[in-house]
């Protein structure tokens, strides 16, 4: 978005001779973010779309006021990111952009116009939500280069997790719970620090009175779920940062914890619900078969789409074997091997392909399954149980000290990112 958008048609005035009360202000500044503005007409469209999202889920929305400070708050956040993907050249194509649109209108089940209609239905304009998305894949992008990429985990602290699983109970606990997070400047004055506690003792309180935990997240939570009602779903214990960890443990459904400090600010848990989780059951292999059809410049999408169902078609009715197609058609380095993957684990493969070949029986033939890659035709050939060998497990525990990692890591690099930028608020000034 440009500096340009936001500066044009911010005010609309009758020329100069006339009365001063005929001057109508019809949008004003906000918040400043280095050299881009927040308009009030911008904040109040992102307050409308998180009233939409909030009723869709059955959350009650706070009052609107409190609402505007929180998506106010986010919109600064995020316009930072976004000057930083751009300054530093992270770019989302037209065509990535069309995959991922095609992409979300196939895992809700629609053809991409019904997808459209059914947005405008809902007061969204297309065109809208598309360069929303534009946003989100650039956000996820920077993160994953600023944060993810950079996270760090030895190959002491591997060993270490192994042998804490070896010696923890068969039975791990997975917890499903909520957040509240008070993000916290980097070295905040003693009275911006209680500012801060202040406001997280202030949503435990009204937590603990049997307040909506979700409506109280949107109302006081800083973290980007917050208008999830600050859900982090179901996570094992040893998937959660070690202060949520430690203190979850002593603590029954239904109950809200008091308020925990880490690095980027104040947190307030509530946890939802509690459960086993087998620590070291075997895991399901899988033994399978692909055709891949790679979209370009001369294959659309829905050549590449066509192509797989007359493939699809000739195959299950007996007019075609599978490894020949695959060996003549597929665009797979796989192809000289009739489309067969060694056995797979699951996390091997891409999320959009995994889910696909999950919900096949063996011997049966996906539709066109869309990745980053291009269409597939998927077949299960065989599943089996199998232990985990001791690389797979070093490297499984590993991505888990990763995700632990990463959340705190992120948080603490939005502050750091927010303090650095120039910030201005102008939200309560008339």
């Amino acid at each position: 978005m440009s500096t340009g958008r936001f500066f044009a048609g911010l005010f609309l005035a009758l020329p100069f001779s006339a009365p001063a009360q005929s001057v109508t202000v019809v949008d004003r500044i906000v918040a400043v973010v280095n050299k881009e503005v927040v308009t009030l007409s911008e904040l109040n469209e992102a307050v409308d779309r998180a009233e939409r999202q909030l009723r869709r889920q059955s959350t009650p929305a706070p009052e609107r006021d409190v609402l505007q400070h929180q998506m106010l708050e986010r919109l600064i956040l995020e316009k930072a990111q976004l000057q930083m993907a751009r300054e530093t050249g992270i770019r989302v194509d037209e065509l990535q952009l069309d995959r991922a649109v095609q992409r979300i209108a196939e895992n809700n089940n629609m053809a991409l116009a019904e997808f459209r209609k059914t947005l405008e239905a809902d007061g969204v304009s297309f065109e809208g939500w598309r360069e929303d998305l534009r946003e989100q894949i650039l956000l996820t992008r920077l993160r994953e280069r600023e944060v993810d990429d950079k996270i760090q985990v030895s190959d002491t602290e591997v060993s270490l997790f192994l042998e804490e699983m070896k010696a923890a109970p068969a039975e791990r606990i997975e917890y499903h719970l909520s957040h509240i997070l008070v993000r916290v400047p980097e070295q905040a004055s003693p009275e911006r620090l209680e500012a801060a506690r202040a406001k997280a003792e202030k949503a435990l309180a009204q937590a603990r009175a049997g307040g909506d935990f979700g409506k109280l997240a949107a109302s006081y939570s800083d973290a980007a779920d917050a208008l999830q009602g600050g859900s982090l779903g179901w996570r094992t214990q040893d998937r959660l940062p070690e202060l949520f960890a430690a203190t979850l443990l002593n603590m029954n459904p239904g109950e809200v914890s008091p308020v925990l400090r880490s690095p980027a600010g104040f947190h307030v848990l509530k946890l939802i619900e509690r459960r086993g989780a087998a620590s070291s059951a075997p895991v399901t292999q899988t033994r399978l078969r692909h055709i891949l059809i790679r979209t370009s410049d001369t294959v659309s999408e829905s050549e590449a789409r066509r192509r797989l169902l007359d493939l699809r078609d000739r195959i299950v009715n007996g007019k075609a074997d599978f490894a020949e197609m695959a060996r003549v058609h597929s665009d797979d380095g796989t192809a000289s091997r009739g489309g067969e993957l060694d056995w797979i684990y699951p996390g091997d493969t891409v999320p959009d392909f995994e889910r696909a070949y999950e919900e096949l029986k063996v011997g049966e033939i996906s539709q066109p399954v869309r990745t980053p890659f291009g269409y597939h035709l998927v077949q299960v050939l065989e599943r089996r149980s199998a232990e985990m060998n001791p690389e797979r497990r070093r490297l499984q525990a590993r991505q888990t000290l990763r995700e632990r990692k990463s959340d705190e890591a992120y948080q603490e690099w939005l502050r750091q990112l927010r303090d650095q930028s120039y910030i201005e608020v102008r939200l309560d000034e008339r």
